[in-house]
């Protein structure tokens, strides 16, 4: 949601200069957010360099084995999913924004639900549901005599386009439906009393003015496709993600490694400068808002089409998948419910609390330093800070990996001189692991602690300033108190998703340091559906949470 053009004049009028008449020097507060930035900046300028030293003998097997199939199939995945995230959720963001139809209030917030489901989740349940062993097959040839080969296979191309596509819908959907609920009739009224039919008013007024949402929620989904692992993995389905990994821990080179995620970051960026040019110089507001949108009545087969399509969608991506989890779930629970299973848990819940709150005092720490000193350099530090949700996590592993190898061989080289001998301190350390989720989620936890600022008036800093408060007493006895509930929403949002991050977890974490989300990793690479469906519901029941805080937020009209 964006600000209106009073909001950001008031806004700006209210952080301009904030320093200068607090008279405090904020060199350190700049320090922190130029420091944030370039843990940012590091892994990408590591992977680039990676380049200085080419693995010829890697790169001539890579070109003559996968290379090309690598290229294929992540243009097939950004054309596929693009095109049916786009459809999908413009189509169903106009459809429960503009009409009313049976079950509709119901659809409404509910289309948001599988958001909750990770894409790895989706994949293996589609995967164990629909392969030649699994139950939907196997019942066919029963009892109605199929043939094996009749069914479409489910690990194809069209496969693994599909389940990504019902992952991330949601974020097109989300956006439009906001955008679509701003414009409201009074727009299309203009446009059909020029001759526009329904269907041409749609096209060349309404998608015009939600574009720059449609393109954000298309962005969104294409940087969660390019960084996805888990899914393609459950596939079989060779990317960029998946041969990072291959080169790490099956051709043991990180520096081909490296090189592959610097073809997977040029991707990412392709993405980023599609979506700019997509979106131009346009803004969209939502200042029209829930309650004010009339709605067209649909009636007779328009209204039962309407209800099939999005109880559909709801079923194939939201319903079914959890029945079918926690069907397998109740019955290997009995297997896998034991202390392992609780250490696994354990481990999870203790990087998500720790990264959580190091990366919400980092947001803090970005949200503050711009309202105390909002010059040129101290945004381009904010926003370069904030930049990490856009890196996929292996190339965030890889980046960090080779950092701390780097930095492992100084301190050794230092210690040696007064002849102590020094492992790998950094290397293979929660450390790193924390490190990858601050720099890809401070984003998130920068998004709800930002708003918060934006509520506080300067004159409570001039009163707290006139009471010879300093900048971090300020911060603590006034900002914090009033940030409560922002700061709140970004640990939470930051642990959810730190939970359910599974590349740079994979690649990073110490021997041994298994989470929820490596450990379906591990059973569904052996097929094992049912027992890797304890660990996944919990990760879902933990992902409903932000998905009902953004259905509160995103304002759902009766």
């Amino acid at each position: 949601m964006t600000q209106t053009a009073g909001q950001v004049a008031h806004s700006a009028r209210a952080s301009v200069g904030i320093s200068t008449w607090l008279n405090v020097n904020v060199w350190h507060w700049r320090l922190a957010t130029l420091a944030i930035a370039a843990t940012v900046a590091a892994p990408i300028v590591v992977v680039c360099a990676a380049w200085l030293t080419p693995s010829g003998e890697i790169w001539r097997h890579l070109a003559d084995t996968i290379l090309l199939e690598l290229i294929r199939n992540t243009v097939v995945l950004i054309v596929g999913v693009g095109a049916g995230v786009l459809v999908l959720g413009v189509g169903l963001a106009w459809l429960t924004a503009m009409y009313d139809f049976p079950g509709r209030r119901l659809f409404d917030w509910a289309l948001m639900l599988p958001l909750a489901i990770p894409a790895y989740v989706l994949a293996f349940v589609f995967v164990g549901l629909l392969d030649v062993s699994g139950p939907v097959q196997t019942w066919l040839r029963h009892n109605v005599g199929a043939q094996p080969n009749w069914f479409p296979p489910v690990r194809s191309h069209g496969g693994v386009v599909t389940v990504l596509v019902l992952a991330f819908y949601p974020y097109v959907y989300l956006l439009a439906r906001a955008a679509f609920l701003s414009q409201g009739h009074a727009m299309l009224e203009t446009g059909r009393v020029f001759g526009l039919r329904p269907w041409s008013a749609f096209l060349r007024v309404a998608i015009p003015v939600a574009r720059p949402a449609i393109a954000a929620g298309v962005a969104l989904a294409l940087m969660e496709t390019l960084a996805d692992f888990g899914a393609v993995s459950v596939f079989n389905y060779d990317t960029f993600t998946t041969a990072i990994y291959k080169a790490w821990f099956g051709l043991f080179n990180l520096d081909a490694a490296a090189q592959l995620a610097s073809l997977l970051l040029l991707f990412v960026a392709l993405a980023l400068y599609g979506e700019r040019r997509m979106r131009g110089n346009a803004r969209y507001d939502v200042r029209g808002g829930p309650g004010r949108t009339k709605r067209y009545r649909l009636r007779g087969g328009r209204a039962a089409g309407a209800t099939a399509l999005a109880a559909s969608v709801l079923l194939f991506a939201f319903v079914i998948p959890v029945a079918q989890l926690t069907l397998w779930a109740w019955s290997a629970m009995a297997q896998e419910l034991d202390l392992r299973y609780l250490r696994f848990f354990a481990n999870t819940v203790f990087l998500g609390s720790v990264a959580a709150l190091i990366t919400t005092f980092g947001a803090l720490l970005l949200a503050y330093t711009y309202r105390l000193r909002p010059d040129r350099l101290t945004r381009a530090g904010v926003r370069f800070a904030t930049l990490g949700y856009a890196l996929p996590g292996s190339v965030l592993a890889v980046g960090i990996m080779l950092s701390f190898v780097w930095l492992d061989q100084r301190i050794a080289g230092v210690l040696a001189h007064w002849g102590l001998q020094a492992g790998l301190l950094l290397t293979g350390s929660l450390i790193a692991v924390i490190l990858a989720y601050m720099v890809r989620f401070m984003a998130v936890a920068h998004g709800p602690v930002d708003s918060g600022f934006e509520r506080i008036g300067p004159s409570l800093l001039q009163a707290a300033r006139s009471l010879g408060c300093g900048t971090w007493e300020i911060l603590w006895r006034v900002f914090i108190p009033i940030l409560r509930t922002g700061a709140l929403s970004a640990i939470l949002l930051v642990f959810v998703e730190v939970m359910k991050e599974m590349p740079a977890t994979l690649l990073l974490r110490p021997f041994g340091w298994d989470t929820l989300a490596t450990r379906i990793f591990e059973l569904t690479s052996e097929g094992e559906w049912e027992r890797a469906a304890l660990p996944a519901i919990n990760l879902v029941l933990l992902g409903l949470i932000p998905v009902v805080m953004l259905v509160r937020r995103s304002g759902t009209q009766p």
